[in-house]
């Protein structure tokens, strides 16, 4: 594709992603100079259309953007008032009580929030600033220039044939060129993904680690409805085959966010984080609430969780990585969109004095020691123990020795433990197959607990058949020569959307096959196959899920 003749068009910021981290930059960048050229490129049908997160939003960084969001109508409506965190065991619930962690863990003053709704509105404020927004155009490649330095992208590459070849159809795309270009696709972009290895940016840093965030929204008994309730659980169904843990939030309309958060480092291959969630369901406690109502949404996206020691370089000649492409969650927190929006501001106020200073395409330097050095590293700092401790020591002792470790960081900005690191990545976490026991899941009732194909249905997931399937196999003889045989192809049940099927026929050699078209666009298969085989890439701009107010 690379070879193909296409238009060009010229702009001074080219931005991939319309997520908080994107918008804000798109945003910031026009408040500085509006005479600025900026393009933001959003794969999704429409702005809000990928975004899945939790969440409860910390609106710090919407202060800091938008000063006067509330006059000006930011779907910010539903205040936290009670916040709670359980021990679950299979029949019952411990409460942890609030007053021994550290004032970071508090959600006094943020909002329980749909961020695809939050993204739809930064996406209005970002146009009526001139920002040129283009949905449904995915960015397919990378351009460089003559000094290997990034220039833009290639988006808008439509009707390839199934081989990938160019046919009567096909519509080769255009590109954009930047000055600079930012990268905002979140978790696991392809995009991201090719710039952290072309330059090398993760060397001197942890491994990335990550989660499977898994989320229905349900319509339940307006008795049972508390809005501005938040709960937080953790132990039971996962206990000691992973970490991970749930989310509770009561927002508008008798509706409830329902989510479940599996670490991705987990060992045994036969664990099967879809069924965790559906299984969690059944817990009394939550088994109540739902109780009378329905699910009307679903979705799924992988998350980082590797923190502070693990965010990559962010710069390369010519670009910057922004957000969740880095990697900025807060995991104790369950936090992220805060810092993604001032990343974007950052990345946008070291762009603008780099082209105020007629320089383009080097590295915005400036940037990186804002992230690192401002507010997103003093937040992401005083919490970087906690997930490899719990990696390493387990449930119990990381909620003791992570209290610890947050205290002493808020109290004296230092740990005793100083900065530990994560060691493997979370596809070297998985083990084999024959070390671990297969795990026995209830079959899904119908009523509070669902298969993957019939939950899928309720993420409006469409992709168009006929074009290159976007999860490429590296070597298609893997997943049965080795991944089968060593791990039991754990890609059968890490995928929270079917994906991904090992077919057994009388007679017959068991078969690999990849139903591209139920991808959410979570990324978990690029990130957690044992023998790396699988490349996520992006299909035809507008596909893949259409959320509703995830």
């Amino acid at each position: 594709m690379s070879e193909i003749e296409r238009e060009s068009m010229e702009y001074d910021v080219v931005i991939v992603g319309g997520g908080p981290a994107g918008l804000s930059a798109a945003i910031r960048l026009k408040q500085l100079d509006p005479d600025l050229q900026v393009v933001l490129l959003e794969k999704g049908s429409e702005v809000g259309a990928h975004i899945l997160s939790g969440a409860v939003l910390d609106p710090c960084g919407l202060n800091k953007l938008i000063p006067d969001w509330k006059e000006k109508g930011a779907p910010l409506t539903v205040p936290v008032k009670e916040d709670k965190f359980y021990m679950l065991g299979e029949g019952g619930a411990l409460r942890i009580p609030n007053f021994p962690m550290p004032p970071l863990m508090n959600n006094h003053g943020n909002y329980i929030v749909s961020m695809a709704n939050v993204c739809r509105w930064l996406a209005e404020q970002a146009e009526e600033l001139g920002v040129e927004i283009f949905p449904g155009m995915a960015c397919s490649e990378l351009v460089y220039g003559d000094n290997g330095e990034v220039k833009g992208v290639v988006a808008g590459v439509f009707g390839l044939e199934e081989d990938g070849s160019i046919g009567p159809n096909t519509e080769p795309g255009m590109e954009l060129l930047g000055k600079y270009v930012f990268l905002g696709e979140g978790v696991r972009g392809s995009l991201s993904k090719e710039v952290i290895e072309k330059y090398d940016l993760q060397a001197g840093h942890e491994p990335q680690k990550f989660g499977v965030g898994m989320k229905e929204i349900w319509e339940i008994d307006p008795a049972k409805h508390k809005e501005g309730s938040v709960t937080h659980t953790m132990g039971w169904p996962l206990n000691s085959n992973a970490g991970g843990g749930s989310f509770i939030y009561h927002l508008d309309n008798n509706q409830v966010y329902v989510g479940f958060v599996v670490h991705l480092n987990y060992q045994n291959p036969h664990l099967f984080p879809y069924m965790e969630f559906q299984r969690f369901k059944h817990h009394p406690m939550v088994a109540e609430l739902l109780k009378g109502g329905k699910r009307v949404a679903y979705g799924a996206r992988a998350i980082s969780e590797g923190g502070y020691q693990s965010m990559c370089k962010m710069v390369a000649p010519g670009v910057a990585l922004l957000g969740c492409s880095v990697g900025m969650v807060n995991v104790p927190r369950i936090k992220g969109n805060h810092n993604a929006m001032l990343s974007g501001m950052a990345a946008a106020e070291a762009a603008f004095d780099a082209i105020k200073a007629d320089r383009q395409g080097d590295e915005l330097t400036a940037y990186e020691a804002e992230v690192r050095e401002g507010e997103i590293g003093k937040d992401l700092k005083k919490v970087r123990n906690v997930k490899p401790m719990w990696s390493k020591w387990g449930l119990t002792a990381s909620l003791a020795l992570g209290g610890l470790d947050m205290w002493t960081n808020t109290l004296f900005g230092a740990s005793l433990f100083g900065t530990l690191g994560h060691g493997k990545n979370d596809a070297e976490a998985t083990g084999s197959a024959s070390a671990h026991k297969p795990i026995d899941y209830p079959k899904p009732d119908g009523t509070l607990s669902f298969d993957r194909l019939t939950n899928v249905a309720f993420s409006f997931t469409n992709h168009e058949e006929s074009q290159p399937a976007h999860l490429k196999l590296k070597d298609p003889h893997v997943p049965i020569s080795v991944n089968l045989r060593q791990f039991d192809e754990p890609a059968q049940r890490y995928c929270p959307a079917g994906v991904y099927e090992v077919v057994e026929e009388a007679g017959k050699e068991p078969r690999f096959v990849v139903n591209f078209q139920n991808c959410v666009h979570c990324k978990t298969c690029d990130i957690k196959d044992p023998s790396q085989n699988i490349t996520w890439t992006c299909p035809q701009g507008g596909e893949g899920p259409n959320y509703p107010n995830m």
